[in-house]
């Protein structure tokens, strides 16, 4: 992990791409909080935008053209369909449906949102391969990368109902979500990462995607938005995979 910032200095493209998402998202909490609520949007969109933009490029660099637009269309396809069976179904999330404040949507589902799977799931994998020194369809690396994925969650989902962005038909006991929801995105990124078998991973320049957007939800929640409450688990709950990422590169480096 400690070694993806020599390898940033390799890549211009990388290295622009990843310095414009996070000036943006370093700029969102405050220029949301002082510009409010039609910025925040916006700039949570641009955010959104960057970060996936920033993931492809890292991609691109290190797998080429074809196996980075293969996997941007499995994912995003995939992740749309997912949406858009659980807005219209219940399953596998539980029942909810989005408002109309994502502008555009495809089916009542929010073209930002198959975006958002994209910008994080590729960072999942990397933890998942520092930790466990595997890729592909290992079933320890799908099951890690599943989790790590899923505890961005406990950040962003009660963010996005406290934003009105999405609704829970009965709401739940994670601050109004419901567990279930949790078990969807968690077998959802599971299938994601089997049908992707994503290989070749470049961990320690992905794993910086995963450790800054961890970093800026917990001061973002914690601090501008007022909700300690996740900003605590979802600190804690990423924090460990994080941990368990550079403990191992640590001792074996030669995993990045």
């Amino acid at each position: 992990m400690l070694k993806a910032f020599y390898t940033l200095r390799h890549s211009r493209s990388t290295t622009t791409a990843f310095i414009l998402w996070a000036l943006t998202m370093l700029s969102l909490p405050i220029m949301g909080w002082i510009m409010g609520e039609d910025y925040l949007l916006r700039g949570m969109s641009v955010g959104v935008l960057m970060q996936v933009t920033a993931v492809l490029i890292i991609l691109y660099n290190h797998w080429g053209l074809r196996c980075t637009s293969a996997t941007f269309l499995t994912v995003t396809l995939l992740s749309f369909l997912a949406e858009l069976l659980g807005s219209r179904t219940g399953i596998p999330f539980g029942k909810y449906h989005y408002t109309g404040i994502l502008q555009p949507q495809i089916a009542d589902v929010p073209v930002l949102i198959p975006l958002a799977w994209m910008m994080m799931l590729p960072p999942a994998w990397a933890i998942a391969n520092l930790i466990t020194g595997k890729s592909g369809r290992s079933w320890s690396f799908i099951s890690v990368s599943a989790l790590a994925f899923t505890t961005w969650d406990l950040f962003l989902d009660p963010q996005m109902v406290g934003w009105d962005f999405w609704r829970w038909e009965i709401p739940g006991q994670y601050f109004g979500i419901p567990i279930s929801n949790y078990l969807g995105w968690f077998l959802v990124s599971a299938m994601l990462t089997y049908i992707t078998g994503p290989d070749n991973l470049p961990a320690g320049t992905l794993s910086l995607v995963y450790v800054l957007t961890w970093g800026l939800q917990t001061l973002g929640q914690g601090i501008f938005w007022a909700q300690p409450g996740p900003a605590i688990f979802g600190f804690t709950c990423s924090g460990v995979f994080i941990l368990a990422a550079y403990l191992k590169s640590k001792h074996e480096p030669g995993v990045i």
